[in-house]
């Protein structure tokens, strides 16, 4: 019911995009391929658009901004602030052009007299409480009150009433809210209920009475909290970390991506005088959409802190002491060339970019040594890696929008992916989505049918003995998620055989019923270098090492806690490559200092198989260097250097590799899935009797898991507060 609820009062025509010069090309193609088209006039122009149209949308299609407050593309319509007024001929007042479908013959006057003075009512309205305090107001420059204000608005006021005063609400250590501000648009509310899946903001009271809040005070808990900030019109909602740092015209802003999860979200790394200051969403239809997470757009203060900015080596006394890099690498040049190939092994972290993995790859390869690793974990029997359609999320984020079903086995993906899951509430909310879970019961911010946590309720699915086997067998475009926390398990091969199952047995009736390139098996991966590593032959897991114990081991960013001191020879000569003092630098021989994401030009490939780039927004602090540097310089004192001095050399061979990685902003589909489910039934897996867990259950557990987050002030104080009933005063 709520389902049907909101969709009914959902936006009358679904855009492609917030309004621009390429949303509205779309619209019109999409006008001249159909047949029940009908024609408006939008001062005096002729506009053809589809039945249902809203008077803004034709206006935005015929070149016309319309100011507005309270609508927004991917919210429903509220109709409530009124700014969007326009005259239309034969009408005997102005009307709300967000919530106003047009009718044939319709003639819009969106510049006339009328529509201009409606406006300016309705601006004298807005601005007769609105407290005067632009000059201090972190939205000042960025605000759309201001904007349309001085559009739109008038040079005096009539109103001599006393302005209002409303109480501000503490809703956490994220976002800071000056209520006075407020103009009751109700994007806030809307984006709570309709995209995160929380309703704890609404409204209280009437007229001039009217407050938005919490009810009752307390954290405003939600994974997408942040983003309230960026759909604020007004300065009622900003971000309290970033609050009285600087002004949008102060700043450099810089298009990159996000690393910390393997969404790979397109953000904006705001920056002055060196410092990365706070950090903003871009606009990806296919991946985020408009929106990011709390980790990605606050934790940016982790950046600047623990930060390592010079090399080290262990003295004779056993303590680290700064030193040169032409002091630190000869000592690790020497100890690798003395070093046998099979004693020789690297692990790389969730932030290593494919440029540094190429140039790792091909210095170890050189020596003839394979034991390239990675800290999470995947399956090595079957086809194991072997085959790409094993390890990505083959029906792609935005394709969740065609499913009709989505099975969740092991994963959690409010907290280990929030834009994905903000994905599937999207198709469950306007299409009808049906869900099922395997593993832990936890929120999800949308309603699912729960299958327990046992491992024996797969092998019956895929058995076709379990009763949701028929509501799998009615989809025809069903979706398989298997969280990358089941691959830590014993019994890792037989939970992915029985999901390969699964999915081909569903796969096949796809493509019966007409869905030829309908993919089903997906792998959500939590880590930004997970794929690239695996598309470049990194063995998954750190089995190689315990079988092989090193002698010389290199540690590139790997902070995830899988490798630990007392699992190595004593003797085991360590070099660790990386941004933070965290996990594995206190027990390093040698410390080389990298450069962070914000840092470098880089590649990382999401979870989805697509290849993105990062761009340098500040340089790497102190002395730290960009990591494929430091790899070619080691080489060229090993007296083996690398056959590349520059990033496009270093692509060049990323692409000998495995092409897609160079191929930027495109999905490459993988294939072979009839052969990955034959290769993992000769591996002869079995099940253990184990429940099924994700490792993410909390909202306090989603803000602290990697060296960024658990350096940054910020994380800390959202995991007191997550843990709080009330949130402290901070």
């Amino acid at each position: 019911m709520l389902r049907s609820a909101l969709h009914k009062v959902g936006p009358i025509v679904n855009l492609p995009g917030r309004f621009s010069r390429y949303s509205c090309v779309k619209i019109c193609q999409r006008n001249q391929s159909t047949d029940n088209r009908i024609e408006v006039f939008v001062n005096d122009q002729s506009v053809w658009v589809e039945p249902g149209t809203t008077v803004l949308q034709a206006c935005e299609i015929a070149g016309i901004q319309i100011p507005r407050f309270c609508y927004h593309d991917r919210l429903s319509v509220a109709g409530n602030c009124r700014m969007c007024l326009v005259e239309i001929e034969r009408s005997p007042k102005p009307q709300a052009s967000c919530a106003m479908p047009v009718m044939k013959g319709m003639r819009i006057k969106p510049d006339s007299d009328v529509s201009k003075k409606a406006r300016e009512g309705v601006m004298e309205f807005l601005l007769a409480n609105h407290p005067l305090d632009c000059p201090i107001c972190d939205q000042g420059g960025e605000c759309d009150l201001q904007d349309q204000s001085m559009m739109y608005g008038s040079d005096r006021s009539r109103f001599l009433e006393h302005k209002r005063a409303v109480e501000d609400k503490n809703i956490g250590p994220l976002v800071k809210t000056i209520m006075t501000r407020c103009i009751q648009c109700t994007r806030c509310v809307r984006f709570a209920d309709e995209i995160a899946g929380v309703s704890e903001l609404g409204t209280t009271g009437r007229g001039n009475d009217m407050q938005i809040g919490t009810y009752v005070e307390k954290m405003f808990k939600s994974e997408l909290s942040g983003n309230i900030i960026d759909i604020c019109p007004v300065g009622a909602l900003t971000s309290k970390p970033y609050a009285f740092t600087a002004r949008p015209w102060e700043t450099r802003k810089t298009e990159s991506i996000d690393v910390m999860d393997a969404v790979g979200s397109n953000i904006i790394v705001s920056t002055r005088a060196g410092d990365v200051l706070r950090i903003l969403p871009r606009l990806h239809e296919d991946i985020n959409e408009e929106w990011i997470s709390d980790k990605t757009r606050f934790a940016c203060d982790g950046l600047k802190r623990q930060r390592l900015t010079q090399p080290m080596m262990r003295n004779r006394e056993g303590k680290l002491a700064m030193c040169s890099w032409e002091d630190a690498l000869p000592i690790v040049a020497e100890k690798m060339v003395n070093t046998k190939a099979e004693e020789m092994s690297a692990v790389v972290g969730g932030f290593a970019d494919a440029e540094t993995l190429t140039c790792l790859k091909d210095l170890l390869n050189r020596y003839d040594s394979e034991g390239l690793c990675t800290e999470e974990l995947f399956i090595t029997d079957g086809a194991g890696t072997d085959l790409r359609s094993n390890y990505l999320l083959n029906t792609s984020i935005a394709g969740i929008e065609e499913a009709d079903l989505v099975l969740l086995v092991g994963t959690n993906p409010r907290f280990e992916a929030p834009l994905l899951n903000a994905r599937i509430r999207k198709a469950w909310v306007h299409n009808e989505l049906d869900v099922a879970a395997i593993g832990s019961k936890v929120d999800l911010t949308y309603s699912y049918q729960h299958l327990g946590d046992s491992t024996e309720t797969l092998k019956q699915i895929a058995d076709g003995s379990h009763p949701f086997c028929k509501r799998l067998s009615e989809a025809s475009r069903p979706m398989v998620i298997v969280g990358s926390e089941v691959f830590k398990r014993d019994d890792a091969t037989g939970i992915h055989a029985a999901v390969a199952t699964i999915a081909q047995n569903a796969r096949l009736r796809s493509q019966k019923g007409g869905q030829d390139d309908w993919k089903v098996l997906n792998v959500l991966h939590k880590v930004a270098s997970q794929v690239a590593a695996l598309d470049l032959g990194y063995k998954p897991g750190i089995d190689h090492i315990r079988k092989n114990p090193p002698k010389l081991l290199i540690l590139l960013g790997a902070d995830g806690g899988a490798v630990n001191k007392e699992d190595l020879p004593k003797d085991c000569f360590i070099v660790y490559i990386g941004t933070h003092g965290d996990h594995s630098a206190p027990f390093a021989d040698v410390i080389l200092p990298s450069a962070a994401y914000t840092e470098k030009t880089a590649t990382f490939v999401n979870t989805e198989g697509r290849a993105q780039q990062s761009q340098t927004a500040v340089s790497p602090p102190g002395f730290a260097r960009e990591d494929w540097k430091i790899i070619r310089a080691l080489s060229e004192i090993m007296g083996s250097p690398l056959p590349y001095d520059d990033l496009d050399g270093v692509r060049a061979r990323m692409s000998e590799f495995s092409p897609n990685l160079t191929k930027y902003d495109a999905v490459e589909d993988a294939n072979y899935f009839n052969q990955a489910v034959q290769l993992a039934r000769l591996a002869k897996p079995s099940l253990l009797n184990q429940p099924l867990q994700s490792s993410q259950l909390s909202l306090a557990d989603f803000y602290m898991t990697d060296p960024i987050t658990r350096a940054s002030t910020t994380m800390s104080k959202c995991v007191r507060a997550a843990n709080e009933d009330l949130p402290p005063d901070l």
